[in-house]
C-alpha cells in the first residue's frame, strides 16, 4: 500500500470548545470541556482551539487546564489583536510548551472597517502586524485570521496576508465569518492568495467556514481543492448561528471520495467519530438531527423495501461507507444492570471515551447502581448522562438532596425541596401551576435567586418505559444573564428541578 503524500494532508483544527460553545445553549463547564478535549485528542485532531481566554475567568481556566493535561494536539487560545487579549492567551496556553499556539484575529472587510473598527486599510495592516509580533514574542506558533475575509477585497486580503506572514504568522486562516461565500467564489479566493502572496509558502493556509447558507462543508472542500491545507471545524457542526463546518462530514467526505479530491487525507481516527459526536451532543444539549449526515440516527437506516432488498444482496448498493468506519457498531452497545461490577463498569466507560479513576470512578459507579435499581436496563446514553451530572466544577453549589411533589386534577400542585450548600441543609415548600413549576418556585424560595424560565425542553435519552428523560432549561436572571442547565432522571420533575438548580449554580458561579 502506498504511503500518503505528506503535502496532501489536510490539518484538522477543531474549534468545538471555542466557536462551537458560542452556539446559544451549548455552554460547557470545566469538567465537560476536559472530557471533550480528551475525546478530541483520541480522535487525533491536529489542533484544539480550547477557548477565548480573555472572555471570562472560566474560559481562561479551561484553556489553561486543557493545555496542562491534554497531550497530543496543539492547543490554541484565541485573541484579538489587542495586547491584553494576547497576554491572557499566552498565559493560558503556556503549559502546552512547544504545542502552544496563539490565534490572533482582526476584521478586514470594508463593512467591518467602516462600521465596526472605523479604521483605514493602513491602520488595519499596522494593527495586524503588531498583533502577530506581540503573539510571536510568547510562542513560536502564531495563527492570524483576517475576520470576514470572504467579503474582503482580494487585493487587500493578499496585502494583509503577506504582512502577517512577514511579521511571523505560521498559519493564515481565511474565515467565511458570516457564511456568505459560495464554493466557486471561495475556491477562487484561495487560489488568488496562493498565486499573489509572495511569501504564502512560509505559512499553512487554513479556512474557517460558517453554515448560514448550508455551504460550510462544500466551501471547505473547494478551498482544499485549491490549495488550503487546514480546515477549522466542529463536532456535529455546532457553532454561532447556523453552525460551522462539520468535522465528521469534511473528514468522511475526503476519505470516501479520495478520487474527487486528488488523494487529500487527514490524520483523524475515524472510528472515534461516532462516540465523540454523541458525547458532544450529550454534554452540550445540542441534539443531532436524525437525518444528519454521517452521525444522525438515520444515516445508516434503510426503510424502503427496495433499499432493504439491495442491502441484503450487496451492502454497497445503498451505503457509501460502513458504519464501522466511524465507530458505529450496532452490536456493541452493552446493556449494564445492577449486578454489573466495578470492573465491567470501568471497562465499558473506557470504551465510551470516559476513562475513570479514583473518586470519579466511585461516584459514577454509585450513581450507576442507584439508576440500575430504578431501571431494568442501563444504556450507554444513560451512563453519559450520569457523568454529565457530575461535571459541574462550581464550588459552593446547591445540591438537591430531597424532592417530593403532590399533584393531581383535584389537588393544588405542591413541592417540598431540601437543598444542601456548604454542609448547610435548607428545606421549604411552595405551590405552583403544575409539579415542575412548584418545584422551581421552591428552589427560588430557598436560594433567593429569582429567575424567569425562557425555555424548557424534554427528550428521552434512551428507549423503553423506564427511559431517562433529559431536561434542558434556559433561565434569565435579574441582571439579564441567560444560563442553560441540563439534567436527567427517570423522573422528569426531578430532572427539571436539577436542571434549573444547575442554572442557578452557574449563575452564582459567575
Amino acid at each position: 500500500m502506498n504511503e500518503p503524500n505528506p503535502s496532501d494532508r489536510v490539518l484538522i483544527f477543531d474549534t468545538t470548545l471555542r466557536d462551537g460553545e458560542q452556539c446559544p445553549g451549548a455552554s460547557m463547564n470545566l469538567g465537560e470541556k476536559l472530557q471533550v478535549a480528551r475525546a478530541l485528542a483520541r480522535l487525533n485532531v491536529d489542533i484544539i482551539e480550547a477557548g477565548f481566554p480573555i472572555a471570562s475567568p472560566g474560559d481562561f481556566e479551561a484553556v489553561k487546564e486543557i493545555a496542562s493535561t491534554v497531550e497530543g494536539p496543539r492547543i490554541a487560545g484565541l485573541a484579538r489583536c489587542v495586547d491584553k487579549d494576547i497576554e491572557a492567551a499566552a498565559q493560558a496556553v503556556e503549559p502546552a510548551g512547544d504545542r502552544a499556539r496563539i490565534h490572533v484575529f482582526l476584521a478586514t472587510s470594508a463593512i467591518h472597517r467602516e462600521f465596526k473598527l472605523r479604521k483605514a486599510k493602513e491602520e488595519i495592516i499596522k494593527a495586524a502586524v503588531a498583533g502577530v509580533q506581540k503573539a510571536k514574542s510568547y510562542v513560536a506558533d502564531v495563527q492570524f485570521s483576517p475576520e470576514d475575509a470572504s467579503r474582503t477585497e482580494l487585493e487587500f486580503l493578499a496585502e494583509v496576508t503577506e504582512a502577517a506572514i512577514a511579521a511571523g504568522a505560521t498559519t493564515i486562516n481565511i474565515p467565511d465569518t458570516v457564511g456568505y461565500t459560495v464554493p466557486d467564489e471561495f475556491g477562487h479566493c484561495i487560489r488568488y492568495l496562493k498565486e499573489n502572496v509572495p511569501n504564502i509558502d512560509q505559512a499553512v493556509l487554513h479556512v474557517h467556514c460558517h453554515n448560514d447558507l448550508g455551504l460550510a462543508v462544500a466551501n471547505s472542500l473547494e478551498a482544499v481543492r485549491n490549495g488550503a491545507r487546514g480546515v477549522e471545524c466542529t463536532i456535529n457542526g455546532i457553532g454561532e448561528r447556523a453552525g460551522n463546518c462539520s468535522l465528521e462530514e469534511i473528514v468522511m467526505g475526503l476519505r470516501t471520495r479520495k478520487d474527487a479530491w486528488g488523494g487529500l487525507w487527514t490524520g483523524i481516527d475515524a472510528r472515534e467519530i461516532y462516540r465523540t459526536s454523541r458525547m458532544v451532543s450529550q454534554l452540550t444539549g445540542m441534539h443531532v438531527q436524525r437525518n444528519k449526515a454521517i452521525v444522525g440516527a438515520n444515516a445508516f437506516a434503510h426503510e424502503s423495501g427496495i433499499h432493504q432488498d439491495g442491502m441484503l444482496k450487496e451492502r454497497s448498493t445503498y451505503e457509501i461507507m460502513n458504519p464501522e468506519d466511524i465507530g458505529l457498531d450496532t452490536g456493541t452497545e452493552l446493556v449494564l444492570g445492577k449486578h454489573s461490577g466495578r470492573h465491567a463498569f470501568k471497562d465499558h466507560m473506557q470504551k465510551l471515551g470516559f476513562p475513570l479513576e479514583g473518586d470519579e470512578l466511585e461516584q459514577a459507579y454509585e450513581d450507576f447502581i442507584t439508576l440500575a435499581d430504578k431501571k431494568k436496563h442501563v444504556y450507554d446514553d444513560d451512563l453519559i448522562a450520569i457523568l454529565q451530572q457530575n461535571m459541574d466544577e462550581v464550588t459552593g453549589a446547591y445540591l438537591l438532596k430531597y424532592l417530593h411533589v403532590s399533584t393531581g386534577s383535584q389537588t393544588v400542585p405542591t413541592a417540598t425541596v431540601r437543598l444542601e450548600k456548604d454542609g448547610n441543609v435548607m428545606e421549604d415548600a411552595a405551590c405552583g401551576d403544575g409539579p415542575v413549576d412548584a418545584a422551581l418556585k421552591t428552589i427560588e424560595r430557598i436560594t433567593q435567586v429569582p429567575g424567569t424560565l425562557t425555555d424548557f425542553a424534554l427528550r428521552s435519552i434512551t428507549t423503553g418505559k423506564d427511559a431517562q428523560g433529559e431536561v434542558t432549561v434556559t433561565a434569565r436572571f435579574e441582571d439579564g444573564t441567560l444560563e442553560t442547565g441540563k439534567a436527567s432522571s427517570t423522573d422528569i420533575v426531578e430532572a427539571g428541578a436539577r436542571a434549573y438548580l444547575n442554572c442557578i449554580n452557574r449563575y452564582l458561579g459567575r
